[in-house]
């Protein structure tokens, strides 16, 4: 437990970090273009890179290549190196091509991921933006290999504060272009000029962070040399593991896909209610995975990939199980908190410039459903790689098929009985539910594969959780009711205050409480906090 706190607290900071420096440059886009037509086409063209990364590459990173580096790393006899070089040999080749091709294909990716009619005003700045967006794709895929390396020599710090080089580049573009563009949010009165600024602005900030990963990478000590001996790349070996995970992803993004078109439709029936509150949502409810979850993942699946390798399955449950209970100490009382101050939360962030208070207050209301999905999302999560560390992708295809036909067919029947206001508030509770179905047959499948995962224990720590976290609720509903009495809504200042009681002192109370109550991983957490401030 305290090897796992202490890389995760060290991943964690750098994440937190990058998150901040994230809300800064998402308050600073929602200020220079809003919410919504040029909003909307910025962030589908935004979005794609991202799809096609996760169906080539990104979530083969996780299942396949990690696991097949550290094997590499185990049994040949240069330690992997070698292997290593031939892999980003592969994946810098690969991904240019990639995405010399999907810069001549931006019209079709727009076509398939809006519901924007070819030749509408939306749809040829979304191209545009694609075009500048898309070579992106190269630098991307490079950094995360990277990442992935360094991952297995248990360097997490770089890959985690390298986004944050990344933010603070775009931010710089993002405050540019509302100094010099001429159209700001108004989709028919930008340029190419302006165009060009945040497209190729976007993609200057990726390069400076796979900059920064491949400096990492020579610092400890890899040095890379091209090599084409493909034979000796195992990429049969790969592309038999990476099938499945890539049917995963499939999957997923065709669910993904339909949602960009449901909330791109949902936007054209009523402006600020589309793609741009969805994404903006997202990437708040995505915040507290982002800054625990994906910490403690990235630490746990290389350890947990050489337990399988060795048999020692009792390490795996115990590994698994430290997991979960450490991100439910953290993602039980924060999903709580977003279910009641999503609008408090938004409002400072997208309330200004171009984005209007009623706009950010809607990406608050979706931002309270989507905090109904962070638990089962994160548990999600952590049961596939359960899976991954056993070489097993296949399973996570059905599990992964299956929370997506929930997904997409609820999300269908809720765009079609709910008003297109609450259109895209549906998709994200669709969301919510699918992952909790999906949660629960992937912890079935996965007990079943390492001899039970203790669920009794994991759910009566998550009881005792939650039950530490209701007065948090409770003092967050009477701040929100309080000020918004006091103040006649939520503005800037209001909301503030509103978070400093509700969130602040109310994640102090539920240290407090949690703390009292006996809950290990909180007195860990709270440990290893007050020992750094007695230094």
């Amino acid at each position: 437990m305290s090897r796992m706190l202490r890389a995760s607290a060290l991943m964690a900071a750098g994440t937190m970090v990058s998150r901040v420096t994230g809300f800064v440059r998402t308050m600073v886009l929602a200020y220079a273009i809003g919410t919504r037509a040029l909003g909307d086409s910025y962030n589908a063209a935004y979005a794609i890179p991202y799809s096609i990364l996760d169906l080539l590459l990104l979530g083969v990173l996780s299942s396949v290549v990690v696991p097949m580096i550290v094997r590499a790393q185990q049994q040949d006899p240069d330690g992997g190196r070698a292997y290593e070089q031939r892999l980003l040999t592969v994946a810098t080749v690969a991904l240019t091509v990639v995405a010399v091709l999907a810069v001549l294909a931006a019209p079709l990716l727009i076509d398939l991921y809006t519901d924007w009619a070819p030749g509408s005003r939306k749809y040829e700045v979304g191209v545009m933006l694609a075009r500048f967006i898309l070579p992106q794709l190269a630098f991307f895929g490079i950094g995360a290999v990277a990442g992935a390396i360094l991952n297995t020599r248990d360097r997490f710090g770089a890959p985690m504060w390298a986004p944050v080089l990344n933010n603070l580049v775009v931010i710089c573009v993002f405050v540019t272009y509302a100094l010099v563009s001429q159209g700001r949010d108004n989709i028919d009165a930008v340029t190419t000029a302006d165009l060009a600024l945040l497209g190729l602005g976007t993609t200057a900030g990726i390069v400076a962070q796979a900059a920064v990963l491949i400096v990492a990478l020579r610092r400890a000590g890899f040095s890379f040399v091209p090599r084409f001996d493909l034979r000796n790349a195992r990429l049969g070996e790969m592309g038999k593991a990476g099938v499945w995970t890539i049917g995963y992803v499939v999957v997923t993004q065709l669910g993904f896909m339909l949602t960009t078109n449901l909330s791109s439709s949902a936007g054209d029936q009523v402006s600020g209610h589309g793609i741009s509150p969805y994404t903006l949502a997202f990437q708040l409810f995505q915040l507290p995975y982002g800054v625990v979850g994906v910490s403690v993942i990235t630490a746990m699946l290389p350890r947990m990939s050489r337990a399988v390798g060795e048999g020692r399955l009792a390490d795996v449950r115990e590994e698994f199980g430290s997991s979960v209970r450490l991100i439910c100490a953290l993602m039980v009382p924060v999903s709580l908190l977003l279910m009641v101050l999503g609008p408090a939360i938004t409002v400072p962030i997208y309330g200004h410039g171009a984005n209007s208070v009623a706009d950010a207050v809607y990406i608050g209301n979706v931002l309270q459903v989507y905090g109904l999905a962070l638990v089962p999302f994160a548990v999600f999560q952590l049961l596939l790689r359960v899976f991954y560390s056993f070489g097993d992708t296949r399973t996570p295809v059905y599990v992964g098929a299956g929370t997506t036909a929930v997904n997409a067919g609820l999300m269908v029947v809720f765009y079609l009985v709910l008003p297109a206001r609450y259109a895209v508030m549906g998709l994200a509770l669709a969301y919510a539910i699918a992952y909790g179905l999906g949660a629960l047959l992937a912890w079935m499948l996965a007990a079943r594969r390492v001899g039970g995962l203790d669920g009794w224990t994991v759910g009566m720590a998550m009881t005792r959780m939650y039950l530490a976290s209701l007065p948090t609720a409770v003092l967050a509903l009477a701040a929100v009711w309080g000020v918004t009495e006091a103040f006649g809504g939520l503005r800037f200042v209001s909301s503030l205050i509103v978070l400093a009681v509700g969130g602040g002192l109310g994640l102090v109370l539920y240290l407090g409480v949690a703390h009292r109550m006996r809950i290990p991983e909180v007195n860990s957490i709270v440990g290893m906090v007050a020992r750094r401030v007695g230094r």
